[in-house]
């Protein structure tokens, strides 16, 4: 894997099966590149996935990621003559592979940058677990959506927490037993998309704005806030959890920071320059 600087100065990486750019203010792109393939997954493109979501959880500059896709559709879900391949393999292979689609999504989930996905043409089987994964979705209206495996013989097991999270235990149950097609407004409804529009970009570029006007360890705090909250009862330990949270983060720099920056009328000193702003949407 060889990193080259584009003629936009963006920092480029491109794998086989994977795109990586890194924009000057922070926010990498990380694109499925198997267009010819429908974006399916095979073993090959999960270990990069994992592979540089670790790097990129390393990178200090991270800001945010966007995953998307090359091509007509966002992904077909698992590559079938992968997963066909897999009955010439030992119980314990299939459970170790199993495992590390099970690790790209818990590593997708736990990213500690804000996430977005945006969703062209279809997205069937193990791709909704990366969309639901992500912290925000945006979808064309023409998107299609399908929790596809019973279909084959199959459940999507590894996926299976992250959509039942994301669209309650009565809408997974219904759509993970018919296997139907989940059109771009209904998922809107069921809370499996944020937003469904034809212009994915202009979506994307606003909620970009946002986030990065937003203090960046305070924004990894909140989604380990909404991690802690989800999964646990509202008692005494959750309590004491939240406290030592805001307690921490109201006497750390960047909390002091942004209470300054609000009393003197500044921006604080996580927020784009002018020159900055200009320079990044410039190089797109």
């Amino acid at each position: 894997m060889n990193i080259n600087h584009t003629s936009s100065n963006q920092l480029q990486l491109q794998p086989q099966s994977i795109v990586l750019n890194i924009e000057k203010n922070g926010v990498a792109y990380l694109a499925l590149n198997r267009a010819e393939k429908h974006n399916a997954f095979d073993s090959n493109i999960i270990a990069e996935l994992i592979e540089q979501l670790t790097i990129l959880n390393n990178n200090p500059n991270i800001r945010a990621l966007v995953l998307q896709a090359n091509g007509k559709h966002f992904s077909a879900g698992a590559d079938l003559q992968w997963m066909r391949s897999m009955a010439d393999k030992t119980p314990e292979e299939n459970q170790e592979d199993a495992e590390r689609l099970a690790q790209l999504m818990h590593r997708l989930d736990t990213f500690p940058h804000p996430t977005l996905c945006l969703v062209q043409g279809c997205a069937f089987g193990g791709a909704l677990g990366l969309i639901c994964c992500c912290d925000m979705a945006i979808a064309s209206p023409d998107s299609q959506f399908c929790l596809s495996e019973v279909k084959l013989g199959l459940i999507p097991a590894t996926i299976g927490p992250y959509v039942t999270r994301a669209i309650g235990i009565r809408q997974a149950r219904r759509y993970m037993l018919t296997a139907e097609i989940i059109e771009s407004q209904v998922a809107l409804n069921l809370g499996l998309i944020h937003i469904s529009t034809t212009n994915i970009d202009q979506a994307r570029d606003e909620w970009l704005q946002h986030i990065l006007a937003n203090a960046p360890i305070a924004l990894s705090a909140a989604k380990s806030l909404c991690q802690a909250c989800d999964a646990e009862h509202i008692d005494e330990h959750l309590r004491q959890t939240t406290s030592e949270m805001i307690a921490t983060l109201r006497v750390s720099p960047e909390g002091q920071e942004g209470i300054s920056a609000f009393f003197e009328k500044r921006p604080p000193n996580w927020q784009p320059k002018p020159s900055q702003k200009n320079e990044d949407k410039h190089n797109e």
